[in-house]
């Protein structure tokens, strides 16, 4: 084997394995949201970045759909909690959680407030999470396609479907944080994957 049959060789090693421990640690990040399990998946991504940058050209045959199916359990899975610690570095527990995923914000009302009784609370951005797993399923599809503007279909129609929702301002603020986090994430992944197969 020449020198550079073995240094693709290491690079790939290198990238199965840090995209291997990447979707190991996404997926407990996502069953048991620690900030011990995400920040390790995020340097193996990271790794799985540098790695897949500056492997030559050619790609085993084994190792192009391997790649493309752990690229897209660490942006399925890692970009949920992922969002959930941008949060919480961004806003704490200023926003108390509804009972269906989503976070209780208070009614918008002309009348004035009774002091001494809090306002009226509605439920807004309910079923966050299946919305965010599909959201970087197509995020992360699209590039690892080669079709990167099909993240602003995804973005367009995600804004489309929670315009409404977005009156109150911790609202506004949960679902840029919260979107912006998921899709940087996904689109990590998903750009290990496009750079290793390319």
């Amino acid at each position: 084997m020449n020198v550079v049959g073995a240094m693709s060789a290491v690079g790939w090693a290198v990238i199965v394995v840090a995209l291997g421990a990447s979707a190991v640690l996404s997926v407990l990040a996502y069953l048991r949201p620690r900030p011990i399990h995400l920040w390790p998946a995020a340097g193996a991504l990271a790794l799985a970045i540098v790695a897949a940058s500056t492997v030559p050209d050619d790609v085993p045959t084994v190792a192009a759909p391997l790649v493309g199916l752990l690229g897209m359990v660490v942006a399925v899975f890692g970009g949920s909690p992922a969002a959930a610690t941008a949060l919480q570095l961004a806003m704490g527990s200023s926003t108390p959680p509804g009972a269906h995923g989503g976070i209780l914000v208070a009614l918008r009302s002309d009348e004035p407030t009774t002091p001494g009784i809090a306002p009226a609370r509605h439920e807004v951005l309910r079923g966050g999470l299946t919305i965010g797993v599909l959201e970087r399923l197509a995020s992360a599809g699209t590039i690892i396609a080669g079709f990167p503007e099909g993240l602003a279909i995804v973005v367009a129609v995600k804004g489309v479907g929670r315009f409404t929702e977005l009156e109150a301002p911790e609202a506004r603020e949960r679902f840029i944080i919260g979107t912006f986090a998921s899709l940087i994430w996904a689109c990590a992944a998903a750009l290990a994957v496009h750079l290793a197969i390319r």
